[in-house]
């Protein structure tokens, strides 16, 4: 088991708070519960149950919150297109090639971040993180040859993309080189 950073309680964030005070322990808790606590405000574009079946979500929040109790009334819109769910296919088997294999919980987080690339925003805001930085530890944790590939800090929505692109041997940018292209800004400026 791994240990959880050291984090202080955002006060401003009671569902956070409550939720680590449930919290197993585990790696991803700390991640999880700035999800869950976005999600339960319905903020970011996650949808009903983060994109899992009631019983999955169930066990999810077993696992990792055991005793913390959402009600089954939370309601979220679905927000994807549908005919973008072969996607989330694509990018579930990029995760799967590039599992730490330390912790049952990552493709779980497969599946949330995939789910949440099929928002429109940057990721971590799709994810409901607080910022650009957890989402970067959260792949590093659960994917670190992945998130070794990203050596430039491309934003991750569109590294994700472009990895799912060049295993297809698809390759549209016409640039020689990303420091050259018009479009810089757009896969590596800022996302704040």
């Amino acid at each position: 088991m791994s240990a959880v950073p050291n984090i202080k309680f955002e006060s401003e964030n009671p569902l956070y708070e409550q939720l680590m005070l449930h919290a197993k322990g585990q790696a991803n808790d700390h991640y999880l519960a700035i999800i869950l606590s976005s999600w339960l405000k319905k903020e970011g574009a996650l949808p009903q149950y983060l994109g899992f079946s009631s019983s999955e979500f169930r066990s999810l929040m077993q696992h990792h919150f055991p005793g913390f109790l959402i009600s089954d009334k939370v309601r979220h819109e679905e927000v994807f297109d549908e005919k973008r769910l072969p996607e989330k296919e694509d990018l579930l088997q990029l995760f799967s090639a590039y599992r730490a294999n330390s912790s049952a919980s990552e493709h779980r987080i497969a599946n949330i971040i995939t789910t949440a690339c099929l928002g429109s925003n940057h990721l971590w805001q799709d994810l409901g993180l607080w910022n650009r930085t957890q989402l970067s530890e959260l792949i590093s944790i659960n994917f670190p040859a992945l998130a070794e590939k990203n050596i430039r800090n491309m934003k991750w929505k569109k590294f994700l993309y472009k990895q799912l692109c060049n295993e297809e041997g698809i390759y549209v940018c016409r640039a020689p080189s990303c420091e050259v292209c018009t479009d810089y800004e757009v896969c590596f400026g800022p996302e704040e």
